[in-house]
């Protein structure tokens, strides 16, 4: 799933891409993606692009004061063509909407909108002010813009793993780099919230500014087509479970969940201990 990182470069590559264009036309190219009717698509046709922005994980396309925001959820991708031809995208086929833009000198460029396997859950709201999308106005801060604090957050009965993920608490941050963060941090993502002391409280905070701030770096200026294997190639434990951890040597352990997984290093973030979950909890005391 793209995160904070992959989307914030998302936007500035987009932003280059697409700032001064003139939308030649929004082709929806199947009846799941498009969320909202008012206005419609077609309302953004001739207009011309204004900026790019991120609202946590969604991507703001600002198109004259109308907004074309789209959230790629686990499966979405984005996909940049140089050159479209005359032909429309076939409907139920593997794009799911096309964004064209119209320069004046030559075929018309843009993107295509994909998502892999059958659980759909990308989306797209074409609205009038991005806060009409109910997942933008129910985030949390931003936990790179200035003035963020992240330990009021923590008061709370939660575990932590889980409070990070919380894009009500805390936008942009899933499951990837909530992994990253809290082996940086050196904390069990079983680790209660509201129980953390100081010193933990302390090292959470610089390990969530430390990583986010070195992956937007790492990523920014990269196409689209490049961002997810940079991706998975800085992952230190998220989905390097039976790894050796660079830290410490030791091997990466798992806890896998009915619909996801996450990954820890025991002598890192547990004391040395493995957690138990739904797979391996029978062989564990």
């Amino acid at each position: 799933m793209p995160e904070m990182p992959e989307v914030e470069a998302l936007v500035r590559w987009l932003a280059e891409k697409l700032d001064g264009a003139v939308v030649a036309e929004i082709e929806p190219a199947s009846f799941a993606v498009l969320k909202t009717y008012d206005p419609a698509v077609s309302a953004f046709a001739g207009l011309t692009v204004s900026g790019v922005h991120r609202h946590g994980k969604f991507i703001d396309i600002d198109v004259d004061g109308l907004h074309l925001v789209i959230h790629l959820a686990k499966a979405g991708w984005l996909r940049w063509s140089d050159r479209f031809g005359e032909n429309r995208v076939k409907m139920g086929g593997p794009v799911a909407l096309r964004f064209r833009v119209d320069r004046g000198d030559g075929p018309h460029e843009g993107f295509d909108l994909t998502e892999a396997g059958t659980r759909k859950g990308l989306a797209v709201y074409a609205v009038r002010d991005p806060l009409e999308v109910s997942g933008i106005e129910r985030l949390g801060p931003d936990p790179l813009a200035p003035g963020f604090e992240l330990r009021p957050l923590l008061a709370r009965r939660m575990q932590v793993k889980r409070l990070l993920r919380d894009q009500t608490i805390i936008a942009g941050i899933g499951n990837a780099y909530s992994d990253e963060i809290l082996h940086e941090a050196r904390l069990s993502p079983f680790a209660i919230a509201e129980k953390l002391d100081d010193a933990e409280i302390e090292r959470l905070e610089v390990a969530v500014g430390s990583v986010l701030t070195e992956a937007i770096a790492a990523a920014d200026g990269k196409p689209a087509a490049d961002l997810k294997d940079a991706k998975r190639e800085r992952m230190r434990v998220h989905g390097r479970a039976g790894q050796t951890c660079d830290v410490c040597g030791d091997t990466i352990a798992e806890v896998v969940f009915a619909d996801s997984s996450l990954q820890y290093c025991p002598t890192c973030q547990t004391g040395g201990a493995l957690l138990k979950d739904r797979s391996t909890s029978k062989f564990l005391k």
